[in-house]
């Protein structure tokens, strides 16, 4: 083999070599993302660090006048009661009220529970049927909601929208169990638990599909319905 020869195999080498170093880097960035506990996503993966240039700033908020309640369709796990802020993300809040008045939420299933990262997320349609790859992938036939961020701390029992990136929010909607300060700003709040947090407790220590934050068996939601938020402490 020629010198010239010599230089051109040493650079494929070395750029294979580069190739394989990026690819493993990011493989370990990848799995360090997943065991930190990302954030709360549908199937496309949304950038946490991404900065929503419209965040409502000061506004105290005013729950609105009706609570929604979810029933789970196991009694052990209870119920859990959500305030919403019609104030803070008006669409988001009207989007939730109109599919929990349709039944979209009825025999869904909270297809995602996290105990380190804090969260328990569900809303997806998919999550009905036998298939759990495709849990997290799904939403509503309606059109995907804009973001509306706040300055509203995400602390035990907040409740936000799931999105795939800024302005995707569609059904799918998460409860946090503990301060995640590094969602502020980012992910939409529109409510917070009022009674039941503890339930969202037991329901994140679920037992799971191996290697996934999948429930197995599967944790169904039987109903979530709009009653007076007057009926409720």
């Amino acid at each position: 083999m020629g010198k010239g020869q010599q230089r051109s195999a040493a650079k494929r080498i070395n750029a294979s070599r580069g190739r394989l170093i990026s690819v493993i880097a990011c493989a370990a960035l990848s799995a360090l993302f997943a065991a930190c506990g990302g954030g709360p996503q549908n199937a496309n993966v949304a950038d946490p660090n991404e900065v929503n240039p419209n965040v409502k700033t000061g506004v105290k908020p005013e729950p609105d006048a009706e609570a929604a309640v979810i029933e789970m369709e196991d009694p052990a796990y209870g119920r859990i009661v959500l305030e919403l802020y019609p104030n803070i993300a008006p669409k988001m809040v009207e989007r939730f009220k109109t599919l929990a008045r349709e039944g979209f939420y009825n025999g869904t299933a909270f297809h995602r529970v996290e105990p380190r990262a804090n969260v328990i997320q569900g809303g997806d349609p998919n999550s009905k049927d036998a298939d759990p790859s495709n849990d997290g992938a799904g939403g509503s036939p309606y059109p995907d909601v804009p973001a509306e961020a706040s300055d509203l701390p995400y602390e035990p029992g907040t409740v936000g929208a799931a999105d795939s990136g800024l302005d995707t929010a569609n059904s799918q909607f998460f409860i946090t169990l503990g301060r995640m300060p590094q969602w502020e700003k980012r992910y939409t709040v529109f409510g917070r638990v009022v009674e039941g947090l503890g339930n969202a407790r037991v329901i994140s220590t679920a037992p799971t599909r191996d290697g996934s934050t999948n429930p197995d068996p599967k944790i169904v939601i039987k109903s979530i319905t709009l009653q007076p938020r007057a009926n409720f402490k």
